[in-house]
């Protein structure tokens, strides 16, 4: 019971009546009926004020080994974490060489199978419960439109939604593109799509050159671009910056991060471009000053 002796003054100035509570929206498109888990996960990987997000990608070993620049991860992905606002990778590797106290929001790969040595996107789940037990704010899975593992690939995502759904998970659909299939605005949009419509949180594809800003607008969730192969860095500070000013709402950045000359700088310039607005000229600029520091 409330205090007796209260005034009844001091209880309408406690109660305010007269002012509406805040409705707040959500900063990320399409997630604003999400739970308040799903979007207390989603703000640790997005920052409200940008909308935006710079992860790290350092999963390539599930299905590449060790690939170059991820041989030794203890020595060249420990020293980006700090830069990372996400961090996308395998329950191995998050065991084995990223410290607990970090602090950084986990994507964390949650589906494996087979590798380069075979027919990719043959692929399993891993169980929900291992992924809240590694505290992941997000799970990550392979959709392979197009190809001969995509019903196979579509009900892993279904499913991982489901069990999302149940635990307050979301979850990253990853566009899988195959040496078969063509990253052109028609592929990507209808991928992103049905990534998307089969209830997948965030989005993660590659950028195209012509039409992206259609990929991006076609898709109700966000979208966040995959980094690819190893380029100049000027030219992958240009892709960065060409995603983020057509509508992805962010990039997942690997190879072109930690197979950079200097890869600390890279990803602080990285997030210049997704974070501050710098122009590729100007994100190069400070990554050729930070390099020297």
């Amino acid at each position: 019971m409330p205090d007796a002796d209260q005034s009844a003054g001091s209880v309408a100035k406690a109660y305010a009546p007269g002012v509406p509570q805040r409705v707040e929206g959500f900063f990320l498109k399409g997630n604003g009926h999400l739970d308040w888990g799903m979007k207390d996960r989603l703000s640790r990987i997005f920052h409200p004020d940008s909308g935006r997000t710079v992860m790290l990608a350092f999963d390539h070993g599930y299905i590449m080994g060790p690939t170059s620049g991820l041989e030794r991860m203890d020595l060249t992905i420990v020293p980006l974490i700090a830069h990372a606002d996400c961090l996308m990778c395998t329950r191995g590797a998050l065991r084995q060489i990223v410290p607990p106290t970090s602090g950084k929001p986990i994507s964390l790969r949650a589906s494996a199978g087979s590798t380069i040595l075979t027919d990719l996107n043959d692929e399993c789940l891993l169980d929900i419960e291992e992924c809240l037990r590694l505290n992941a704010s997000m799970v990550a899975l392979m959709v392979a439109i197009g190809s001969k593992f995509e019903a196979l690939t579509i009900r892993n995502l279904t499913t991982m939604v489901d069990a999302g759904q149940r635990y307050g998970v979301p979850v990253l659909g990853v566009t899988a593109v195959g040496k078969d299939l063509v990253r052109d605005a028609r592929y990507l949009g209808l991928a992103t799509r049905v990534l998307a419509e089969n209830g997948a949180h965030v989005v993660k594809t590659y950028y195209c050159d012509e039409g992206f800003e259609d990929v991006a607008a076609g898709c109700p969730v966000p979208i966040v671009v995959a980094g690819g192969k190893k380029l100049p860095e000027l030219e992958a500070l240009t892709l960065a910056y060409h995603a983020v000013s057509q509508g992805a709402a962010g990039v997942d950045m690997g190879r072109n991060v930690f197979q950079a000359g200097h890869p600390v700088a890279m990803i602080q310039a990285v997030a210049g471009v997704v974070h501050g607005g710098l122009q590729p000229a100007e994100a190069f600029e400070l990554y050729q000053e930070l390099r020297q520091a």
